[in-house]
């Protein structure tokens, strides 16, 4: 009985592309990101509204995993220089919200391009190094380089500096997969570090104040190093095993800020403590490896430099996030993956997910 119920199980999960060890790590990372964002508002209709989202979330991970590789691989440049486009709109008549100027309001959606980017990139550049012999030479690394300085130059514009990091991420692990070689990595980097001067000179003057906060967050404890200094005392007032469901006070007494987005993982480490954090970390690390392990196993180039993108941009996501709130890196604004409250990250991440299934479903399909 059991065995034909699983069997079933792996019946639908092959009908539908769905990798089933993918699909439960999101499953997990969901009812942790619930748990915790009911505790930080006390307000069931958050919660709500957040589930509506994952439903949406989860609806369009399913439709693009139905999608062979080969047609993503097909539509790729399509769809990155439409994606540029967008951003160059963004510039001229972009939606100003909050200071920055990073949406595209069409009366009837209104989109962050720059979110847009951080599937279209990946996917350009994977063609592009699909069509050549890897690993990629220098006119190929230069042209790679293009495509990734362009979207890059448009979204620090506007200014989105978190998201930035992020297309660039998805760019330097596409040419990281391809083999480039560690001279020219170690090249980029000495150019990069003699170019600090350069970039600090550049920064706007907020940018500047976060940097210098990171270094030492008590200068203005009631300004600039509010967010750092409270989200440390919440994370460290955790402990071992954390005060509790409900029981964080940081949250529920407002000390905290951001706490249902960009903060959320210092009301988790405040109530489930550095057990519930391991736990997190594992789950998390659960993903990243089956992601990994989906794109060893890719039948063709293009899919594998695409799943190695795609899965190591989320391991970004996370460790910008948690380094972030820990003190460690400048807050940057980039959500807690699968955990934060909203919609718009959440629905990048969970297509890229749908990417990632795509290549190990239909590849079980070939082989039959």
């Amino acid at each position: 009985m059991a065995r034909n119920k699983l069997h079933r199980q792996a019946n639908l999960a092959e009908m539908l592309h769905l990798d089933l060890p993918l699909f439960v790590g999101i499953l997990a990372c969901f009812a942790l990101g619930l748990l915790v964002l009911y505790s930080a508002k006390m307000n069931s209709s958050i919660v709500h509204r957040q589930i509506i989202r994952l439903i949406i979330a989860c609806g369009m991970m399913l439709v693009v995993a139905q999608i062979p590789p080969r047609a993503y691989r097909f539509w790729a440049p399509w769809f990155y220089f439409s994606t540029l486009i967008m951003l160059g709109m963004v510039l001229l008549v972009g939606d100003v919200s909050k200071g920055a100027q990073r949406w595209l309001d069409f009366k009837f959606i209104r989109f962050q391009p720059a979110e847009i980017m951080k599937l279209a990139l990946p996917l350009m550049l994977c063609r592009t190094l699909d069509e050549h012999v890897l690993p990629p030479k220098g006119p190929l690394i230069a042209l790679s380089s293009l495509y990734i300085f362009l979207p890059l130059l448009l979204i620090a514009m506007q200014p989105d500096l978190g998201t930035a990091i992020l297309v660039a991420s998805t760019g330097f692990f596409v040419l990281f997969f391809a083999g480039i070689s560690w001279r020219f990595l170690a090249t980029i980097a000495s150019l990069a570090l003699a170019a600090l001067p350069f970039f600090w000179s550049i920064l706007r003057s907020y940018q500047k104040q976060r940097i210098l906060t990171l270094l030492n967050p008590e200068r203005d404890p009631l300004g600039a190093g509010y967010h750092i200094i409270q989200s440390k005392i919440a994370i460290g007032s955790g402990g071992i095993f954390g005060k509790g469901w409900l029981h964080g006070t940081q949250s529920h007494l407002e000390f905290l800020p951001e706490r249902t987005t960009d903060f959320i993982f210092a009301v988790f480490g405040e109530e489930f403590g550095f057990v519930g954090v391991v736990v997190l970390l594992l789950i998390y690390s659960f993903i990243i490896f089956r992601g990994l392990q989906i794109g060893a196993n890719a039948r063709d180039t293009f899919s594998r430099l695409l799943a190695g993108s795609l899965i190591m941009t989320f391991c970004v996501y996370i460790t910008v996030n948690i380094g972030m709130v820990s003190g460690i890196l400048p807050v940057v604004g980039i959500p807690l993956p699968l955990i934060s409250y909203g919609g718009t990250s959440m629905v990048t991440i969970m297509l890229s997910f749908g990417m990632l299934m795509a290549i190990e479903t239909h590849k079980t399909l070939l082989k039959k």
